[in-house]
This record gives structure tokens, sequence and C-alpha cells, in this order.
């Protein structure tokens, strides 16, 4: 959004209001995929391949880590932008107050237990005693630079949120390009290893946090901090939280799921099939951080509308996002059945890996364009503050769907079931919510709404 004021959202084109609101989302989405994708680049050819499976162990911990994050940040947003449709600004700013203790809080406390349990954890996640060293070394770095990472995240979506999002989106693009420097720095010039990609992630990170602070504390922000509002609420930690679950059980959910892809992999291929599955994570991911990014560009949209009860206008929002996140993933699909030997040469060289991963490319996307209906509808429910629904829809496709296939299909398949598993989910998962959306839909259509009841948001 142009830095109008927000009161736009009720008023304005809405296709209008979701570009102006996803573009800025998709270039920061984009630019954190690519922040990830840069990881495994420099890593594949800096220090090896046994080193991008050591990376790929890492990622059950990056999702659990964002999990948490998201717990807060995502609930957060919906929140501040729910209030103001409200016109209840000082309900917002007690909301960035309580942001800003939360994942204080949070961040310490996972920096602590995961620190002292960090070689168990590892190995739970998939580690081999060749790509621990790897695994170890990459996430103390993260670990310590934890409660950055938290802040940075959380206050970020605030403002993106409360109106700002090409500050928001600023902040990631900037943080992207002085990861990609460092990255280079620390790893072909000091020699850092696999460290110096985490450590110039943390210190891109601090760079950022330091402008979002900024904009917080200037008096023209639409809401800052403010004398008292560094206090723990519990009505509002209980929204946020509320709100935050769904997101927050579907990383949980991607944790435990990685993890069963991993030793699954482990078990019937070894650590080369590990890296190949990181590869193919990196590249599947920047498609769905772009449909993300729609998604949330719709969310205050949504929000805010729904607050103001104009159901009209939700529906606007809610089926041209589906249009977009569908087209998203469609392009995504065709690019990597069409070209992945192209894609994949560019993290590694190694032709063993290269070829472990353009098979199991072709089988994990098979359903891929489904995936963007599936992200938006169930985005869509979170940002209009119904969590149960929203909840339910993020454990269908990870937790009913997918961990039941990652448990029985290896067994019967091999490798083969490990990577086959992913797009039977895709396909379940998508008829469940297109089944719970049309529902949903045909109650808004007949005034079957109590918004008190019906979304946590507004209470």
């Amino acid at each position: 959004m142009s830095e109008k004021s927000p009161l736009t959202l009720g008023t304005e084109n809405v296709k209008t209001l979701l570009m102006r609101y996803a573009v800025p989302a998709i270039i920061a989405m984009t630019a954190a995929s690519l922040y990830n994708m840069m990881d495994s680049i420099f890593i594949g050819h800096g220090v090896g391949a046994l080193a991008i499976a050591g990376l790929a162990v890492t990622f059950p911990f990056i999702n659990l880590a964002a999990a948490f994050g998201s717990l807060v940040g995502v609930g957060a947003s919906t929140l501040v932008s729910v209030k103001m449709g409200q016109k209840d600004l000082k309900s917002a700013e007690a909301v960035l107050g309580n942001v800003l203790l939360l994942n204080t809080a949070i961040g310490l406390l996972f920096m602590t237990v995961c620190l002292i349990f960090l070689d168990p954890i590892l190995y739970f996640f998939g580690a081999s005693t060749d790509t621990l060293p790897y695994a170890r070394d990459y996430m103390k770095v993260i670990l310590y630079g934890n409660l950055i990472t938290h802040i940075y995240m959380g206050l970020n979506e605030v403002m993106r949120a409360s109106g700002y999002p090409q500050r928001a989106m600023a902040a990631t693009l900037f943080a992207v390009a002085i990861n990609g420097v460092l990255n280079a720095l620390f790893i072909f010039v000091f020699g850092l290893g696999i460290q110096g990609a985490a450590l110039g992630t943390i210190c891109a990170q601090f760079l950022a946090l330091l402008g979002v602070l900024y904009h917080f504390t200037r008096p023209d922000s639409y809401i800052r901090f403010q004398r008292g509002i560094f206090h723990l609420k519990w009505n509002i930690i209980g929204a946020m939280l509320a709100i935050g679950l769904s997101p927050f059980l579907m990383n949980l959910c991607n944790c435990l799921v990685v993890l069963l892809i991993n030793n699954g992999l482990k078990d019937h291929g070894g650590d080369m099939y590990i890296g190949a599955y990181g590869i193919n994570n990196r590249i599947v991911f920047l498609f769905v951080m772009i449909v993300m990014g729609f998604n949330q560009g719709m969310q205050p949209i949504a929000g805010y509308n729904y607050g103001a009860q104009q159901m009209g206008r939700v529906l606007q929002i809610l089926k041209y996002t589906i249009f977009c996140g569908v087209t998203v993933t469609t392009f995504g699909f065709l690019i990597c059945q069409l070209f992945p030997r192209t894609i994949i040469h560019l993290f590694t060289t190694e032709e063993e890996l290269i070829g472990i991963a353009e098979h199991g490319m072709h089988l994990i996307l098979l359903f891929f364009p489904l995936v963007g209906f599936q992200m938006v509808s169930s985005s869509f429910f979170q940002s209009i503050g119904m969590a149960g629904k929203a909840i339910f829809l993020s454990l269908t496709r990870q937790l009913i769907f997918l961990v039941p296939c990652l448990f029985f299909l290896p067994h019967f398949w091999g490798t083969n079931g490990v990577w086959l598993s992913i797009p039977i989910a895709d396909a379940a998962a998508c008829l469940t919510t297109g089944l719970m959306l049309s529902w949903q839909l045909k109650k808004f259509k007949t005034g079957r709404l109590n918004y008190a009841k019906d979304s946590v948001a507004l209470q």
C-alpha cells in the first residue's frame, strides 16, 4: 500500500488493493525464499554436496522456530488489521507492545532449550554421523541469533498489516541483499564454511530489525511505540495465540513432515536423498512463498472488511486471490516439470545428487497446481479470525493425510513412496478445503453469521 490511510481498505477496488498489498508482500516473500536458497547455493558450491544434506537436516528445526514466530506474528497482524477496521487504534497499539514482549520471551526460551539438546534433536531430525557436524555448526549460529529473528519477523508482520507493506518489503529486501553479500564474504573470503552462511543470515536480520524498530518510533507511523503499551494483556495474548495457532500448527506439522521425509529418505536411500529433498524443498518453497505473498495481501483487506461487515468485498477478495494463487502454482508446476535439471544445477554440480533430485521433483509436483487453491482458502479463514476452521484446514494436508502416507508408503515403494506421499496429500487436502469453503460461502450468502461468535479477532 502506497502509504495511504488504511481506511481505503473498506472503499477502494479490491483488485487494486490486493495488488497494492500483495506485490510488496510477494517481493518480500520471494526475497525471503531467495534468502534461504542463497544459503543452499553458496553451501552447495562453497562447501559441498554433503553439506547440503546437513543443511536439509536443519529444515525441521527452522520450521519449528518459524512455528513459534508465526504463533505471535501472524496472530498479531490479523488482530491489528481487524482492530483498525473497527477504528480501535488503542487496541492495535497494545497488540504491538505485546508482540515485542511475547517474542522476546519465546525467542530466549526456544534458544536456551534447543542449544542444550542440540545434538539429540538433530539426530532425531535425520542427521547421520557424516552430516551432523554440518548441521550442528549451522544451527548453533542460527539459535544464538534466534531472538533477533523472532522480534524482526513479528514486528515486520505488524508493520505490513498496519498499512506499510512497502516498508515491510524494503526491510526484507535489504536483509536479502546483505545476506547475499555476507554469505559470499564469510564462505569464500573468510573460509567460515556452513557457519558463514548462518552468520550472514543473522547479521542481515539484525540490520533489518534496526530499521523496523525505527519505523515504530516515528511519530508519523499509523501505530507506534507508546508509553503504557509494554504490559502483557492476557486478552490480547489469548486472541493473538488463538488466531496464530493455525499457522503455528501448520509449521509444527511441517516440522513433523520434514522429519519423517528426512528419516524415510535416510532409511531407504541415504544422505544424498536428503540433500536432494533439501534442494527440491527450496525450489518448491519459492512458489509457495509467492502464494503466501498473495495471502498476506489478502489478509488485511479481508480482515478489515469482515470487521466492517462488508461481506461482498470479502468474497471478491477471496475469489481474486484464489485465481492468483492457482496461477502461481500452475506456473511452478510447468517450469519444474519442463526444466528440472537446469534449476537443480544452480545448487550443485554433483551428478548423482542432480539425478536423484530430478526424479523426486517430477513426483512431488504431480498435483502442485491444486496447492494454490488450498493455501489461499485456508489463509482466508485465518484472515477473518475463524481460528478453528483455519486450524482444521492447516492440519488436513500435513497431519491427517501426509503423515499416514509417509508412515506406510515407503514400506512398499521405498524412496518413491516418500516422494508420492506429497502429491497424494495435496489432492486429498484440496478436496477437503473445497468442501469446507463451499459450506462457508453458502453461510455467508444466507446471512447466517454471528461475528462475535465466529471470529476470535472481533471479541
